[in-house]
């Protein structure tokens, strides 16, 4: 019976598609054609058309092919893309490109631009009726979008703003995850925007140099004596690079180096220092390795000698009495891995600069450093080897003349 209805339907479906077409085809063909008629499209044809159109939309170059590449022009096109239709169709795909091509038109820190993406979405369509629509993400990809805008919005430091709660509330109801999303932002960005006790302006400046003195002075701060230099590399004679070096060191850091007497002390670097989305490199003069302080080995968990605290002896008088340790205590510039004695950042960051570097803190304030040998030690590639030409102008027997090299 199973396999005589299996034939009997499949009979009927060849029968009726063929009728279907052949009275598509009739009146096609014909001059009175009615517009229900139409109606008789597969679902495939449907599917196929919406496709070709989704196609066409992302295909369209909104974003790639501008000339002027700012605010206004962007704006421009998000309202371009508004008024194409009312349903707004493929509006998922939009925001996804605009929020890709952000950062080409500079926009990507401006919450007037952002509250412009959410306008695109439709109003009240997507707002969930029971309990769970809201829990199980009623229409998954348009709040997928959004929760993805405001993500960009967190990585980029943008602070949203309460017009843009209601803007969300109207587009998915209060219960709607990407509302979520911006309570939590609401609640967390607020306070670790002034959280840092280093503060910075918004946006950073360009300008190396001055990134440079904002940057030392952000290390410097662990020592209020610390001073901030701004030398020039021109006034150093033999100095083959000509730039400028920001130098930070305190009076503490000054005595410290004198009594290094004439060990070796390290130029050690490039290390990064980020300032907000800007970084630079800076250098240390550092001695070696400071041994560890040497460890009390007492047990204080030990009751068979409690000492009394007045008299600093043990209760059962079998010992003598410990002697008093007097230890210096360790500076703020003193660490485990050596003894900082200067910071720098220069504008070219070759190790002519820091050679520069050293013989202008020799002059300023710190002589021992003529008895001192200075050592590179470099943890990343530096430039190339600084050559210096040999004096009174010697030549080697090919009549070219002699030069040293410092590498590293």
């Amino acid at each position: 019976m199973m396999l005589i209805r299996q034939r009997i339907g499949l009979i009927y479906r060849l029968a009726v598609n063929t009728s279907v077409r052949t009275c598509t085809k009739d009146t096609k063909g014909g001059p009175h054609h009615r517009p229900e008629e139409a109606e008789g499209d597969t679902e495939n044809d449907h599917h196929q058309r919406k496709s070709s159109e989704t196609r066409v939309a992302l295909r369209t170059p909104l974003f790639e092919h501008v000339s002027t590449k700012d605010k206004k022009t962007y704006i421009e096109m998000v309202r371009v893309f508004e008024g194409r239709s009312v349903h707004r169709r493929n509006h998922v795909e939009f925001i996804y490109a605009a929020l890709k091509h952000m950062e080409e038109f500079g926009v990507h820190k401006d919450l007037e631009v952002y509250k412009s993406l959410i306008n695109v979405m439709p109003k009240g369509k997507f707002i969930p009726t029971n309990i769970f629509q809201a829990e199980f993400m009623h229409y998954p990809r348009q709040q997928q979008v959004i929760i993805d805008l405001l993500e960009q919005m967190e990585d980029n430091g943008v602070i949203p703003d309460y017009e843009m709660e209601s803007m969300l509330v109207n587009v998915f109801g209060k219960k709607g995850h990407p509302v979520r999303k911006y309570w939590r932002m609401m609640y967390w960005m607020p306070k670790f925007k002034n959280l840092s006790p280093w503060p910075l302006p918004n946006p950073v400046p360009d300008d190396s140099l001055d990134l440079a003195k904002m940057a030392v002075e952000r290390m410097c701060s662990v020592d209020l004596l610390s001073q901030i230099t701004l030398f020039d590399t021109e006034n150093v004679p033999d100095a083959i690079d000509h730039t400028w070096i920001v130098s930070g060191q305190s009076s503490e850091q000054q005595e410290l180096l004198a009594r290094h007497q004439q060990k070796p002390v390290f130029i050690e670097g490039p290390f990064v220092i980020w300032l907000r989305n800007r970084s630079i490199n800076y250098f240390l003069l550092k001695s070696e390795s400071n041994p560890p302080a040497p460890k009390d080995e007492e047990d204080l968990d030990d009751v068979r000698n409690i000492r009394i605290p007045f008299v600093g002896i043990g209760m059962s008088h079998s010992e003598a009495p410990p002697k008093n340790k007097v230890a210096l205590q360790r500076s703020i510039h003193e660490q485990d891995d050596g003894t900082i004695f200067a910071i720098c950042c220069t504008g070219s960051s070759t190790k002519d600069s820091l050679l520069s570097w050293v013989r202008l803190l020799e002059k300023h304030g710190n002589p021992c450093l003529g008895r001192m040998p200075v050592l590179f030690k470099f943890t990343s590639q530096v430039a190339d080897r600084l050559k210096v030409a040999a004096p009174d102008g010697e030549t080697d027997g090919d009549g070219k003349s002699k030069e040293a090299e410092l590498g590293s």
